[in-house]
């Protein structure tokens, strides 16, 4: 009997909770927080549900500006359907419903990497959380800053502008608040601020039990410049009478090295790498067209994608400019290709996740150094992050 993709309704959902529950191995309750605000779908065989997941369609910043987007999350088959490829077909009928609701890009979170690279995602960065001891935070000074407890509005349009200096970040929907209160009841947010001054930082974090102890785990950390970001850290430090860790999650962070150049001795800091995100482009020219671009750049590169199901390739001309950008298909000219990337590596480069010539020609993509070069120039002011896991 062949499996039916649908729409779920409520008892089907309810259902797919169930089947959630049995295949992970404990609740997931996200599937019943998130279900009013997602799409939701479902494999049904013989009127029972055998797998499913849910899609948020959440805009991304990229370049500076949102891009609609889907976010897809709680996906499982059933463990005695596992083995024919009903988790393809699936999530793909998830993406082919969600692009018929305007994403043009589509992100997940997972373990099984190599499984979603053979469907076109790629992971834009490496992921880390990172575990510190308290004490190691102690140096800074926090008496710069006015701190305030709560949150507010004020606060939220802080994140927002922040958010766009990075690729990947969510443009965080109105429902966001309540789903971290209800996944975090615990957790505290905190505004620093010059004296006489708009608040510059904002930091989420909530005390957790460990098997030894207490940690004080950093879920948000927002920081405008320099200066905010060293009230924060030290912030956290004075808790060390109390709490011995300071562990920040794995979106709790942004990349780089804020952390490590601020420790007395980088050595304390202990990092945990966990699975990516990774993005697959649905509609490669309105991608394009969407996301913002370097004012200064003028370029004209010709480019190939492949598919790596398919042995042929689709010609394009992204042509760069004034703050935005063009992807048109087709040959220009009789022009050979610049360069050569496949649909993961398109992915990767849209969210200036290539930082040179050198990682993107390790990565696979074919390309002479000059023109690869001036490709990665057009992404590269921004680097990725996905502040939030879902």
């Amino acid at each position: 009997m062949d499996v039916e993709f649908t729409e779920a309704d409520d008892g089907q959902w309810g259902q797919y909770g169930e089947l959630a529950c049995r295949a992970y191995g404990q609740p997931v309750p996200d599937i019943e927080r998130l279900g009013p605000y997602a799409d939701r779908r479902v494999a049904v065989r013989g009127g029972r549900v055998v797998a499913g997941g849910l899609g948020l369609l959440v805009p991304q910043h990229f370049g500076g500006r949102p891009v609609p987007a889907a976010s897809l999350g709680c996906g499982c088959v059933a463990p005695e359907e596992r083995g024919g490829r009903l988790a393809a077909r699936l999530v793909e009928e998830r993406v082919r419903a969600l692009r018929e609701q305007g994403a043009v890009l589509a992100t997940l979170w997972t373990a099984s990497t190599g499984y979603v690279r053979r469907l076109g995602w790629e992971a834009p960065a490496q992921v880390f959380s990172w575990t510190v001891p308290t004490t190691a935070l102690k140096q800074g000074d926090a008496d710069t800053m006015e701190i305030t407890h709560g949150d507010s509005a004020q606060l939220a349009r802080l994140r927002e502008r922040l958010a766009g200096r990075w690729n990947g970040t969510w443009q965080r929907p109105t429902w966001w608040g309540a789903w971290q209160r209800e996944q975090h009841p615990r957790m505290e947010t905190y505004a620093f601020a010059a004296p006489g001054r708009e608040p510059s930082g904002v930091l989420a974090v909530a005390v957790e039990r460990t098997p030894v102890g207490r940690q004080l785990a950093v879920h948000d950390f927002w920081a405008a410049d320099a200066p905010a970001a060293d009230a924060m850290l030290a912030f956290l430090g004075r808790h060390h009478a109390r709490i011995p860790t300071v562990a920040f999650e794995r979106t709790g962070l942004p990349p780089g090295w804020l952390l490590q150049h601020r420790l007395a001795n980088a050595g304390t800091a202990a990092a945990t790498s966990w699975h990516p995100w990774m993005l697959r482009v649905l509609n490669p020219v309105r991608a394009v067209a969407l996301r913002g671009w370097p004012e200064h750049l003028n370029e004209e590169i010709v480019l190939d994608l492949t598919d790596p199901d398919r042995a042929d390739s689709a010609r394009y001309t992204l042509t760069v400019g004034g703050g935005r950008a063009e992807l048109a298909p087709g040959p220009h000219g009789g022009r050979a290709a610049d360069i050569t990337l496949t649909s993961g590596q398109f992915a990767v480069w849209y969210a200036g996740g290539y930082r040179s010539p050198a990682a993107a020609a390790l990565a696979g993509v074919h390309g002479h150094s000059p023109a690869l070069a001036r490709l990665l120039a057009t992404t590269a002011e921004r680097e990725p992050w996905l502040a939030d896991y879902f």
